[in-house]
């Protein structure tokens, strides 16, 4: 029989529902996030409630079974929120921890290679916000950034813009998943914001700053008169920037 364990979604109720496979000597699991979940006939469910002390036994444990590195890119496979793998995730863990070796380079198994899948996925996102932001100046001073990512890549990005822009204050905003990072030009925290239109970029929290305008035509400018119009390729450059991110370029708008 398949044992359904329904989580709360978040990294830390992933390591919680491993813990319980193994408290429950669980053998064939469908691992699901609430309000995925679909009844049916003569099927055992177990709510997984998310608890720091077991997700902390269950990373420990995973430590010594996988390099820093290899702990970093579950986690950030995990942020894909692609529907369906969190059963890939489930087995990945379950098969580092019921083998003697290493399974991180392991890629004749399907597991190890749908992770590695993932995280190439999330890193081609991650490398593309990074170039994407566009950040527009507040009425306080504050620069915010309206992004919507294909994964949830926010959490990957604190590290860069926190060293690129150490100097100012920062939002960087997901509209798709409505919460984003607050930079304090000291710490980092994850906040939401209320939105005016449902979502529509530029309603922020406060107005746009009296020169925002300027900068944004000179900036346009700027990348009109570096366009090469006999070189043109539209096919090359949609490849690089999809049009999915345009609305959020200020050269696009």
């Amino acid at each position: 029989m398949i044992t359904t364990l329904i989580y709360d979604g978040t990294f830390e109720g992933l390591l919680t529902a491993v813990f319980e496979v193994y408290e429950h000597k669980l053998g064939l699991v469908n691992l699901v996030k609430t309000g995925h979940h679909n009844a049916a006939m003569f099927e055992q469910v177990i709510t997984v409630v998310t608890e720091e002390t077991r997700a902390a036994r269950v990373l420990k444990g995973l430590k010594l079974k996988l390099s820093p590195m290899g702990i970093q890119r579950l986690y950030a496979a995990h942020l894909s929120e692609i529907d369906g793998e969190d059963n890939n995730l489930v087995g990945y863990i379950r098969y580092a921890f019921d083998t003697n070796e290493n399974i991180e380079e392991d890629y004749g198994n399907r597991l190890v290679m749908r992770v590695s899948e993932l995280v190439r996925m999330m890193r081609r996102e991650k490398h593309r916000m990074e170039a994407f932001v566009r950040f527009q100046k507040l009425s306080d001073g504050s620069f915010y950034a309206a992004v919507e990512p294909d994964f949830n890549v926010l959490p990957l990005l604190v590290k860069h813009f926190r060293s690129r822009y150490a100097d100012q204050r920062w939002i960087i905003y997901d509209l798709k998943r409505n919460y984003g990072i607050y930079y304090d030009l000291h710490n980092t925290e994850y906040i939401t914001l209320d939105f005016a239109e449902n979502n529509k970029p530029g309603q922020a929290m406060a107005a746009f700053c009296e020169d925002e305008g300027i900068y944004q035509h000179l900036w346009k400018n700027y990348f009109n008169s570096v366009n090469i119009k006999s070189r043109k390729n539209t096919k090359l450059h949609i490849r690089h920037i999809p049009k999915r991110y345009w609305r959020h370029l200020t050269e696009k708008i």
